[in-house]
């Protein structure tokens, strides 16, 4: 009975531990739905909602503005920019420090107050994996975050007042919803965005990988082409942002001349000289250009 105990106990453990690379191998992060970080810019605050389609607690970090807690702006509504991380798996940690950058433009006067959403998204980041009900992370964020924080937070919540923005594999979130779901957004900001991936599956018909397929259809390049394929497409402001020395600085570039030759989607651009593939460092010198980009489209 003891040995069998000890037994049970030492599977758990397993079970909870990280997964550790071997030397030579990748380090893959374990996955969570709920992240609590150490430590949270000022501003911010972590929060979780319970997620109707998966059964648990989906964790998100909020930044409020200043004054958003004083009686004075208590009937007060602020407009939403939503973040999406880079990498997988999913982690609302991961991108939170940029909110650093934010709250230095509000106390300076160069943004108008605004809520971010810093979000999870899910085991294979922003994505849903067909037949994969625990995996559909884009489901999680745009039919239950997004609701469920137009419920508790004082947001404008039509897409008059919503935007989304994100870099790396946030960036090609970003490009597959917001065509995807454009009533729901204003301004769009995808930042160095996996684009050749992006592409390599419209071409292989939804497969990434050996391990890894999405419906047909589902990517950024066939889902900018059906977007401007609508005769009722809402207005869409769009912003490429990325640096000039980052790796998929040439696939940016293709894709931002796709969208405005072959589409005739407009779209500007943010390229920032000497940065290589770094979200933080284009944020430190260019972020307030995004901020603004996203308040001049605003519509209350």
């Amino acid at each position: 009975m003891i040995r069998a105990s000890i037994l049970l106990l030492a599977g758990v453990a397993l079970l909870l531990s990280p997964t550790i690379a071997k030397p030579g191998k990748q380090k893959s992060a374990a996955f969570h739905w709920v992240n609590v970080p150490e430590k949270l810019p000022r501003g911010c605050e972590h929060a979780v909602f319970r997620s109707p389609s998966l059964g648990v607690d989906v964790g998100y970090c909020v930044y409020l503005p200043p004054g958003y807690h004083e009686k004075i702006n208590a009937g007060r509504r602020y407009p939403v920019v939503y973040h999406l991380h880079g990498g997988r798996p999913g982690n609302e940690g991961k991108s939170v420090n940029l909110a650093r950058f934010i709250h230095s433009a509000m106390l300076g006067a160069k943004l108008n107050p605004v809520i971010y959403i810093f979000a999870n998204g899910g085991p294979v980041s922003w994505y849903n994996i067909p037949g994969n009900k625990k995996a559909q992370g884009e489901d999680v964020f745009v039919k239950e975050l997004i609701p469920h924080v137009d419920r508790v937070y004082r947001t404008v919540s039509g897409r008059g007042g919503r935007a989304i923005e994100g870099f790396s594999q946030g960036g090609r979130g970003t490009s597959r919803i917001m065509f995807k779901y454009p009533e729901l957004f204003c301004s769009c900001a995808p930042g160095g965005s996996g684009y050749g991936p992006e592409k390599k599956i419209q071409q292989n018909k939804g497969q990434e990988s050996n391990h890894l397929k999405f419906a047909p259809g589902n990517d950024a390049w066939s889902l900018a082409k059906n977007f401007a394929s609508r005769k009722d497409r809402p207005e869409l402001a769009i912003l490429i942002w990325c640096g000039d020395k980052g790796f998929n600085y040439d696939t940016n570039i293709e894709y931002l001349r796709y969208l405005k030759g072959a589409l005739k989607v407009k779209a500007e651009q943010l390229i920032a000289p000497g940065i290589a593939h770094s979200a933080s460092q284009i944020y430190e010198q260019h972020g307030i250009s995004i901020m603004q980009f996203h308040q001049r489209h605003f519509k209350r």
